[in-house]
C-alpha cells in the first residue's frame, strides 16, 4: 500500500460569506480562505487548498490501490 497527492475538486461544497468587503470561503464549517474584493478577485487559501481556471482544489495524500488483496480470491485465497 503506497500513499500519492492527490487534487480533489471541491468547488461544488464550498460556501461564501461576504463579510467586510471580502468573501470568506468554508468547507463545511472550517474556514479554508477568502476571496478579496479589490477590484479583481485575488484568492487567498489555506495551503492545503488551491484554485485552477476558476475551481477550487484541496490536496490530500490518499492511499494507492485501496482493495489490494493478498491472493486472488477466484484462485482459492482469502480475501
Amino acid at each position: 500500500m503506497t500513499w500519492s497527492e492527490k487534487k480533489l475538486d471541491i468547488t461544488d461544497r464550498v460556501v461564501g460569506k461576504l463579510r467586510n468587503g471580502e468573501i470568506e470561503l468554508y468547507l463545511e464549517k472550517e474556514a479554508i480562505g477568502r476571496i478579496l474584493l479589490n477590484g479583481k478577485a485575488e484568492f487567498e487559501l489555506d495551503q492545503r487548498f488551491d484554485v485552477d481556471q476558476q475551481r477550487i482544489f484541496q490536496n490530500v495524500a490518499m492511499v494507492d490501490q485501496p482493495n489490494a488483496k493478498y491472493t486472488d480470491c477466484e484462485q482459492g485465497g482469502w480475501c
